[in-house]
């Protein structure tokens, strides 16, 4: 039958097996993890809820600061891999340059809803910012300035990150008009889209002025 067929050619077809799996790795909570196993807290029962550096940060510190920073550090670093890795492997497979910007979009969708976590995870900051240090180095190096300036003088992640994410897609307007060898700003938007979506309940409390410093 015509429905077997197509599910057959689907799992034995190398772009679709990849997918998934960048998908699954992406959804791995380094920072839920780490917490767990370090400093005996759950991140989804804590703070805001996310698994990211920030709420890593903000609920270990409670508990003992220096390994709250070690943490968060670490938690940053495994997060921005996870998008690096993939997309290295892709590069190594030879997939195209259309292929590599999905697989950065699965890995960023699989951080912010973990199929580990029921669909839930976090913001996408550090795994966008993998993603986009592969493939656009010179903008993302430019957002990244931005975003620790920023989160230096306003002490308030969401704000920095949002600052940063904008940032990164002025670069890419000004520095190439559109993201190269694809001709469209579609990857980065649907990024950005997802990146801002997880920051909702961030900028609703930034308009309440009810949002948190990470001192």
């Amino acid at each position: 039958m015509p429905i077997f067929d197509i599910l057959a050619g689907l799992v034995t077809n190398i772009n679709f097996i990849f997918y998934l799996i960048s998908f699954f790795i992406g959804g791995i909570p380094f920072g839920l993890i780490l917490a767990k196993k370090f400093a005996g807290v759950n991140l989804k029962d804590s703070g805001s809820q996310s698994i990211g550096a920030t709420n890593v940060l903000r609920v270990v510190k409670e508990k003992n600061p220096i390994l709250a920073k070690k943490l968060a550090i670490t938690t940053v670093v495994l997060d921005a891999f996870k998008g690096i890795f993939l997309l290295f492997m892709g590069t190594l497979l030879g997939f195209d340059i259309n292929a590599l910007w999905f697989i950065g979009i699965l890995s960023v969708a699989g951080h912010c809803f973990s199929p580990y976590l029921k669909f839930e995870g976090g913001k996408g900051v550090a795994t966008g910012a993998g993603v986009v240090l592969f493939l656009l180095p010179i903008e993302t190096f430019i957002a990244i300035v931005v975003w620790f300036v920023c989160g230096k003088i306003l002490k308030i992640s969401s704000v920095a990150s949002l600052l940063a994410l904008l940032t990164l897609i002025v670069s890419v307007i000004f520095i190439h008009g559109t993201i190269p060898n694809v001709n469209s700003f579609t990857p980065l938007v649907i990024i950005a889209f997802i990146i801002l979506y997880k920051h909702v309940p961030n900028i609703i409390r930034l308009i309440k002025k009810e949002e948190s410093k990470v001192v």
